[in-house]
């Protein structure tokens, strides 16, 4: 009898657990709406909207190739399958036509849908959250005043058990706090600007900070510390980027500004957009507050003089190479150089990057530096005056492997504290190539 109670008791606590969690994970829907006019929203509302959005990065993330801009379908990999970014053009049907003021609000700032399905967190509301109530309707403004699509983007790849949105409510209850970021009155007013914007509506974690095994960005001492995206590394942002040189504030305002900075690099891959679609729309003032907060967070000097920049060239320089290295520096010296080469006395320039002082090429992970190789560094999204081809139909996987290892043998081995060795470059090369394709084939589908 005893058994029975326990097992009658332990069943009775499963099923209200269960029955607690899917009460906990019920979300109502909220009642949809006509589509508000163009002319209901005033100009300067829009305005304000439009340059909000870009800071957000709205069409980067809603726009695929092919398809309309704001229509989605653009296809995000992610450890559980394809996910694809919806269609917020004001379309009734396909769109948020229909999406009140409220509903548009609660789908920013606590990632739940109209109709009260949980969105995935692949779309940012764990940084939306910290935008102001008044941002989010300048936003709905001028999302509300754009062209309507009327195109449903491909229905997203997730596996099982987690194409199921209900599960997010468990998700949110382990990862996600609702709590706003507040004002730090230890801190500058621009430097709380800069962390506003990083923190709410630039989600520059989501990209620079590595994630759990449920897709959750780690937090304290891990937060900021670099990650992997869609092929590309988004390096550290706490400090440690594994370049012989510091960030500056200066260099901070110049990447942000211009995509480029003299002795860093430029901004390829997923950050070009962020860079020419985004910050392009962002006034001085903000771009000063983004370059302020991320110094801080650094620790870094307000600026970088010469003297120093010429001694950290002079110390990048390995005193031997492996073979595959020696191979990579007859590759460079014939194809390559000509563009890279610098005085090493001398300051660098924007238009000729240092790859001495490059965190693509002394940073602890390839990725970049491969797809900077096989994709090149062009427009449309990159600095107006760089141009590199790209190699992925020229060079071979063993010959990028080679060049890669020479350049990080050469420049990171002298500073290996900070800068790991590379392995199995031709591997990761094969692997970012095929990355690459399946990307373009899930842009082909998206568009069709």
């Amino acid at each position: 009898m005893k058994w029975r109670r326990a097992l009658l008791a332990g069943s009775a606590t499963v099923v209200l657990g269960v029955l607690g969690f899917l009460a906990y994970a019920y979300e109502s829907p909220i009642d949809p709406v006509d589509r508000p006019s163009a002319d209901s929203f005033a100009p300067e509302l829009v305005e304000k909207g439009r340059i909000l959005a870009a800071a957000g990065d709205c069409e980067t993330c809603h726009s695929a190739p092919g398809r309309p801009r704001f229509s989605g379908g653009l296809g995000l990999p992610t450890p559980f399958g394809v996910l694809y970014t919806t269609n917020i053009t004001p379309d009734p049907q396909y769109g948020i036509g229909r999406w009140s003021k409220e509903a548009f609000r609660r789908a920013m700032r606590e990632g739940v849908r109209r109709d009260g399905a949980h969105l995935y967190p692949g779309f940012p509301y764990t940084a939306y959250k910290n935008v102001t109530e008044s941002d989010i309707d300048a936003i709905y403004a001028y999302l509300m005043t754009q062209e309507p699509v009327a195109m449903d983007p491909p229905e997203n790849g997730i596996i099982f058990p987690f194409n199921y949105r209900f599960f997010q409510a468990g998700w949110k209850l382990l990862f996600f706090d609702p709590a706003p970021l507040t004002v730090d009155p230890s801190k500058s007013k621009q430097w709380n600007r800069g962390a506003y914007l990083a923190e709410g509506l630039g989600h520059c974690s989501a990209c620079h900070s590595p994630r759990n095994l449920l897709g959750a960005e780690k937090q304290g001492g891990d937060r900021y510390t670099g990650a992997l995206v869609e092929g590309w590394y988004a390096p550290a942002l706490n400090g440690d980027t594994g370049s012989p040189l510091p960030w500056s504030k200066d260099e901070l305002y110049s990447y942000l500004r211009t995509g480029a900075s003299p002795l860093h690099g430029v901004a390829a891959g997923p950050m070009a957009p962020v860079i020419s679609d985004g910050l392009a729309q962002q006034s001085d003032a903000d771009i000063e507050a983004l370059a302020t907060y991320f110094a801080d967070l650094a620790d870094a000097p307000e600026q970088v003089d010469e003297q120093t920049i010429v001694e950290a060239l002079q110390s990048t320089r390995a005193p031997s190479l492996s073979e595959l290295a020696s191979r990579g520096k007859t590759l460079f010296e014939a194809g390559c150089i000509a563009c890279h080469y610098n005085e090493p006395d001398k300051a660098p320039n924007i238009l000729r990057p240092e790859l001495a002082l490059n965190t693509a090429v002394t940073g602890p992970n390839p990725s970049t530096l491969i797809q900077a190789i096989l994709n090149g560094v062009n427009k449309p999204h990159g600095h107006p005056d760089i141009f590199m081809p790209g190699y992925a139909s020229s060079l071979t996987d063993e010959d990028i492997a080679a060049i890669a290892a020479y350049l990080h043998e050469t420049y990171a081995t002298p500073i290996g504290a900070i800068s790991p060795a590379w392995a199995d470059l031709a591997g990761t090369t094969k692997a970012l190539r095929t990355e690459n394709t399946e990307k373009q084939h899930r842009q082909a589908e998206a568009a069709q």
